[in-house]
């Protein structure tokens, strides 16, 4: 989980990577409390929104006509969703690791 990164951080960071099914999840800029499930495929990134509902649970939009789905965590999720043809535009296969803060010295 990147926590508050931009789209364009986001976007840096699975291009960088380049392999298709590489993915991160991220807090959402436009919707309050929603994170954004980021996902690399064919040189282009598909955003998924993963909303928290009220007892903890994780509700996902896939495409269109791809019934919702809810998950108790997102480690849930992600398990899903490294499988094939579950609404995804490619299963997840290669997670993005959060980069480590640079330390200063004092």
């Amino acid at each position: 989980f990147h926590g508050k990164i931009t789209r364009r951080t986001c976007e840096e960071l699975l291009s960088k990577n380049g392999k298709n099914g590489s993915y991160l999840i991220r807090d959402s800029e436009s919707v309050e409390g929603a994170l954004c499930l980021c996902v690399f495929f064919e040189k282009l990134i598909y955003t998924y929104r993963i909303f928290r509902e009220h007892q903890g649970y994780f509700r996902i939009q896939t495409s269109e006509g791809v019934p919702e789905r809810i998950f108790r965590t997102l480690k849930d999720l992600i398990y899903t969703y490294e499988k094939p043809n579950q609404g995804l535009i490619t299963n997840l296969r290669y997670p993005v690791k959060k980069q480590k803060a640079l330390q200063r010295s004092q």
